[in-house]
């Protein structure tokens, strides 16, 4: 008989109100109560199984995904924000087409036409931070990373376009990550933000880029919104205007934000270990010297120790906490039966800290990663399976280059005034107050 992993008895009111205010205490409170793995029941969502064990994770990630659904799982918190068409909503032949479709802008050579595009917006933010004076580096992260989106999915230089939809974005995307707002939106109430006036104006912006953009006769357009109205699936379709919307809207939220948040979440575990950031700093200079335009594609896949800086962040702190998946039948998980109608979860955050996987696991010690193959079901901060996210090798050769030049550029320190803890804005864990920095004078 399909029976619940145990978890916490207290109205879902109660647990709904820990899992948006007080997430870090409240996993870590029910990882030493019930185990590897415990049930929470949610405001307007179904029981919420949670398995940190890594058989499990891997039954999770390795299952069928006709019966494992991620995009129905994510369509309770993100469908208001990121539209239908998103292809973290779809499921079965509908996913597996949009990623076939999506593919080919963020691999290989094509990705590495944006590292010039990552270094001089990295370098252009960099010129304006102030001197010995604090302010919070997740800020000047999410500037950079949202510049680096905008111009590589419009193609677009500095002008009024840009301005405005950038000046639009921020506005919106800080509204829908506010406390509030994150609140409403798991309860599933849709009475914001999505067909507000900003909102509607984003859209029409959008739409306006993408009929121009099909309208264009431009042969050598490399921006990802060209690739999107080229792309054709293998019975010879292109994707709708709606589609191609949703998915660059997707990019935009998602792809910025997380790779923001990682960023700041990276600069405060190195200015917490002056021996780390030392030997980083040492490497980047031996690898990428103080040349501009800045570091080239072979010479940031030099950067190991830096990637291996990188993972291990993701490990403490990883900006998403959780992989969801809807369960179509039942299924055995680890030692349970869950019943079908569950939503089942790898728990990103309570995983990577398994003492069995992890020795000291709250030690920061990117050694860990330094020539180790790691299990993809004890280290997975882009998910896994046939779900791992698409944007990982952009997201990654991304922040290397940004952090490259912050530390070939400038010497910061942490202010002591203002300790960081882990707080919640919209579905990501990021730092609180922003990682507030001062820049050292030259």
């Amino acid at each position: 008989m399909p029976e619940l992993p145990p978890g916490p008895r207290a109205p879902r009111f109660f647990q709904m109100f820990q899992w948006i205010f007080r997430p870090v205490p409240f996993l870590r409170t029910c990882d030493e109560t019930y185990g590897d793995a415990f049930t929470l029941r949610l405001i307007g969502a179904p029981p919420v199984a949670f398995f940190s064990d890594p058989a499990a994770v891997k039954q999770i990630f390795s299952g069928n995904p006709e019966h494992l659904r991620a995009g129905q799982a994510n369509r309770l918190s993100l469908e208001r924000i990121l539209g239908p068409n998103s292809i973290l909503l779809l499921d079965g032949a509908r996913h597996k087409r949009e990623r076939k479709l999506l593919m080919p802008p963020f691999h290989g050579e094509r990705m590495r036409l944006y590292g010039e595009l990552m270094t001089e917006i990295a370098d252009r933010s960099i010129d304006f931070w102030p001197l010995e004076r604090s302010f919070p580096v997740h800020s000047r992260m999410q500037q950079i990373t949202l510049e680096i989106i905008l111009r590589a999915v419009f193609g677009l230089g500095d002008g009024a376009l840009l301005t405005e939809l950038r000046g639009r974005l921020i506005r919106w995307l800080n509204f829908i990550t506010g406390p509030l707002e994150t609140w409403m939106g798991l309860m599933q109430h849709r009475y914001i933000p999505l067909r507000d006036p900003l909102l509607r104006r984003i859209d029409r912006l959008l739409y306006d880029q993408i009929t121009r953009c099909r309208e264009s006769r431009k042969k050598n357009r490399t921006d990802i919104l060209a690739m999107l109205v080229a792309a054709r699936d293998e019975d010879g379709r292109p994707m709708s205007d709606e589609e191609i919307r949703d998915e660059i809207m997707t990019m935009l939220v998602a792809g910025h934000e997380t790779t923001a948040t990682s960023l700041a979440w990276v600069i405060y575990r190195l200015l917490q270990n002056p021996q780390v950031l030392a030997k980083v700093r040492a490497e980047v200079e031996s690898v990428t010297g103080q040349q501009a335009p800045g570091p080239t594609g072979e010479q940031v896949a030099g950067l190991r120790y830096l990637d291996s800086v990188i993972k291990e962040t993701a490990r403490l702190n990883p900006v998403l906490p959780i992989a969801a998946r809807h369960l179509g039948k039942d299924m055995r998980i680890g030692n349970h039966e869950v019943p079908a109608g569950t939503i089942v979860v790898p728990c990103i955050y309570l995983t990577h800290r398994r003492p069995e996987s992890w020795p000291e696991p709250e030690a920061f010690n990117p050694g860990r990663f330094v020539g180790r193959r790691i299990d993809p079901y004890t280290f997975f901060p882009f998910g896994g399976g046939v779900r791992y996210c698409l944007g990982a090798a952009f997201a990654s050769y991304e922040m290397k280059i940004v952090l490259a030049r912050v530390l070939s550029r400038v010497v910061l320190r942490l202010d002591p005034r203002h300790p960081v803890r882990v707080v919640r804005r919209g579905i990501t864990f990021a730092p609180s107050g922003g990682v507030r920095v001062i820049r050292a004078a030259d």
